[in-house]
């Protein structure tokens, strides 16, 4: 029997190719990790494909290093296969263990189907062999090998996902890619050792120079194609899905994940100055005149700003109407000074389609908060721009304390809003209304209160808004509806027939569940529907018209009674008066204010003819003394509300007032 040897030289190119073929592999796949959908799944093809070639070229390269004293050749439809054996092991394994937070249990497995993998693309590469003579495999060292790719891949895997994240750490993962070199190519020469080689003789195969020819090319190829990958997968990160994750698509600005990278890098001690930027009511662009004309109303402002950046200003997208403005180096006189030709230059219309568009803009500025992080300091500017929303639009804040302390507790009350219900901290109280011309009682209006456990009693006007900028403005509508309801069944047992009104927000018409609310009510209680009061406002006519008409002709065709509160505040709503299914207005209280003035006096006579030419009844709130109520009365209003009469009381006291107001020259 005659038995070959190794070429030591092409032994370490072996070990080194597949070093660098299992770094480029595990970089590759480890990009799985902040990608998603098809993006994940091509980082995931491409570092299987590197990793299953480097297995299969670390293989046949080793082949090549093996001198062997006849000629060998390859069955090539094996050695095919052995190349996608490695190629869907590798697949596998990295689906399984680089996962975004992979168990100790999914790292075992990967490097253990990743060690099968190298060892059945090993021993398949020795079944493609062609020779003059035999093989004889000796078990214990075969095993041997197997066990090296598992424990080795396992290891290279687990120092892979420990390290991956970590940037001053690239030299671990040259580690794990010299631990995965270390299980390929010592499954490889282990397995070579496990093999006894048997040549008859010196005889040529056939098949043999061709084949050595072949198999040279083969892996060339193969290398090459590793290297092709390799190049086109960072080609790819760095130009195509660089600017696809940190640039905005729209305006090809810095987006919020280039935001972020920035303040990662960036340094939290050079002082810096933060304009946080919102487009005002730029929702209703895109509900009017399309997205089409939103985005280019964006793109438009993106180039607007962009005339406002400099070197040490930088500029990003960060929201679907948000820019920030970062500026180095920078006081907040300088910012100040931008800030105002910013808001200056939005008084001038853009021009979309060859039509002038107006937008305003409102900007939050922060910059001086000691010690603060980037992450801080945008918070912070947050905070300036919705304060800035707050006293009206189309101006800027800069970020205090004071505003600091207001948001930390608004967060607090959005919390612990949520638990309210459950926790039986919300009730209603009710204020009476009163009907002069017949000198009786005119149903109630339920007024939702808060008592915090912590803070006491919280205002609807500052809690209502928190509610109504998430969801949970429907289950409190709900629960007020129902509450209400029940209250005025309960007044019913006990002789009292009395409607009452409820408060109802915008943002539940708008989502169409008003008239489903309100029949679970009706139906619920038991109460007839003409004790049952609604009581919107004007600013919630001012959008989807048709939509909200629509709900209210279908709860008005039940028999609920519909009223306009705060009337004359706002946005005047005289014009759409005729079409909003109505039975009542009320105006505000700044109508009652000073009602002895002339001026106030005409406006307020204005009204009841408009109301009394609609057939809409005419209350007037705020009625605070005897004086006011005389002079409504010579005016002509006959329907008041005020603390004159009483203050919104607790549900144990209403009747009580009743009976008191029974036995009272004001007899109902």
């Amino acid at each position: 029997m005659i038995y070959g040897d190794h070429n030591l030289f092409i032994v370490f190119l072996s070990f080194t190719i597949t070093v660098a073929a299992s770094f480029l592999a595990l970089n590759i796949a480890g990009k799985m990790y902040h990608a998603t959908g098809r993006y994940r799944l091509f980082w995931l093809f491409s570092g299987a494909i590197v990793m299953g070639m480097g297995i299969w070229s670390m293989h046949f390269i080793g082949m090549l290093a093996y001198q062997a004293p006849g000629d060998i050749g390859y069955t090539g439809s094996i050695t095919f296969l052995s190349m996608i054996v490695s190629v869907l092991a590798a697949y596998l394994a990295f689906r399984i263990a680089m996962r975004e937070n992979p168990g100790k249990w999914a790292i075992i497995t990967g490097g253990f189907v990743l060690g099968i993998g190298i060892s059945a693309m090993h021993y398949a590469g020795m079944a493609a062999m062609e020779i003059n003579g035999e093989i004889i495999y000796q078990p214990v060292l075969v095993i041997v090998s197997i066990a090296i790719a598992i424990v080795a891949s396992s290891a290279a895997m687990f120092l892979f996902v420990k390290f991956r994240e970590e940037h001053s750490s690239a030299w671990m993962k040259w580690v794990a890619a010299a631990v995965l070199g270390i299980a390929i190519s010592g499954t490889h020469y282990s397995g070579m050792m496990a093999a006894d080689i048997q040549m008859s003789g010196l005889v040529e195969s056939p098949a043999g120079e061709e084949g050595n020819v072949l198999l040279l090319s083969g892996v060339t190829i193969t290398i090459i194609v590793i290297m092709l990958i390799s190049w086109g997968a960072m080609y790819f990160d760095r130009h195509v899905l660089e600017q696809m994750a940190y640039h905005d698509s729209i305006t090809g600005l810095p987006n919020r994940n280039d935001m972020h990278r920035y303040f990662l890098n960036g340094r939290d001690d050079v002082p810096a100055i933060f304009l946080f930027l919102d487009m005002d009511q730029f929702k209703t662009i895109n509900d009017t005149l399309g997205h089409h004309t939103g985005d280019k109303m964006i793109v438009e402002v993106a180039k607007m700003l962009k005339t406002f950046r400099q070197r040490d200003i930088k500029l990003f997208r960060i929201g679907g109407d948000e820019f920030l403005l970062v500026m180095e180096e920078a006081d907040l006189y300088r910012a100040e000074a931008m800030t105002k030709a910013i808001l200056e230059r939005f008084k001038q219309p853009f021009i979309i389609d060859d039509n002038p568009i107006y937008m305003t803009a409102t900007i939050g500025i922060s910059g001086e908060q000691g010690e603060a992080d980037h992450e801080t300091l945008l918070r912070a500017a947050d905070t300036a721009m919705y304060q800035a929303k707050r006293n009206g639009r189309n101006q800027y804040e800069i970020y205090t304390e004071e505003m600091g302390e207001t948001e930390i507790r608004r967060m607090q009350l959005e919390k612990d809003l949520r638990y309210a219900l459950e926790r039986q901290e919300l009730f209603l109280v009710y204020q009476p209304k009163w009907h002069l011309g017949g000198n009786r009682l005119h149903g109630f209006e339920a007024l939702i209160r808060w008592e915090h456990p912590q803070l006491g009693l919280i205002s609807p006007m500052e809690f209502i808004p928190i509610a109504e900028e998430s969801t949970m403005i429907t289950s409190i509508t709900q629960w007020t509806l129902d509450t209400a309801a029940a209250m005025a069944f309960d007044l019913q047992s006990k002789g009292i027939y009395q409607s009452i009104a409820v408060n109802m927000s915008a943002k539940v018409f708008r989502s169409q569940q008003a008239t489903e609310m309100v029949n679970k009510t009706l139906d619920e209680s038991g109460i007839d529907a003409q004790f049952l009061e609604l009581e919107i406002t004007e600013t919630m006519m001012l959008t989807n018209l048709n939509e909200i008409n629509l709900e209210l002709n279908r709860i008005r065709s039940m028999g609920v009674r519909i009223s306009m509160d705060d009337f004359g505040t706002g946005y005047s709503s005289i014009g759409l008066l005729d079409e909003i299914p109505l039975d009542a207005i009320k105006l505000d209280r700044k109508f009652t204010l000073d009602v002895e003035r002339p001026t106030k006096q005409a406006i307020i006579q204005a009204v009841l003819f408009l109301g009394d030419s609609l057939q809409l009844e005419v209350i007037a709130e705020g009625v605070e003394t005897e004086s006011d109520e005389i002079l409504l009365q010579n005016i002509g209003c006959d329907i008041m509300q005020g603390y004159y009469y009483s203050r919104p009381m607790l549900t144990e006291d209403v009747v009580n007032w009743v009976r008191e107001v029974e036995k009272s020259s004001r007899c109902l």
